[in-house]
């Protein structure tokens, strides 16, 4: 991952834009492209989608989400190890195990 944020670091820094790379506008930035993920999908089967399409708009994803994370310092290993072990309390595997409701429903 440090690889992934260094090179993201580089291409933004050569380009002057860490002056506009703030939290508001990285997490605007990140659900604008989560939307073009959707547009991918729209109107289709899931599996009539283009994968071309998919990878280019989860990579702009990933991308303002790692460069969020690292706006606002935090270790993106840690905070997604810890949303696993939070999910694991709240969705347990004997209560959850093929199950799509929430875990209040559980």
């Amino acid at each position: 991952m440090n690889e992934i944020i260094d090179a993201l670091r580089k291409f933004r820094d050569e380009r002057d834009w860490k002056q506009f790379h703030n939290p508001k506008d990285l997490s605007i930035g990140l659900s604008i492209e989560a939307a073009e993920l959707l547009e991918a999908f729209l109107w289709k089967q899931p599996e009539d989608a283009d994968l071309q399409k998919i990878k280019e708009e989860l990579a702009d994803v990933f991308a303002f989400a790692f460069l969020l994370a690292d706006a606002c310092e935090l270790d993106v290993k840690d905070i997604v190890l810890a949303k696993i072990k939070q999910n694991e309390e709240k969705y347990p595997v004997d209560k959850s195990k093929g199950s799509a409701r929430k875990y209040n429903e559980l």
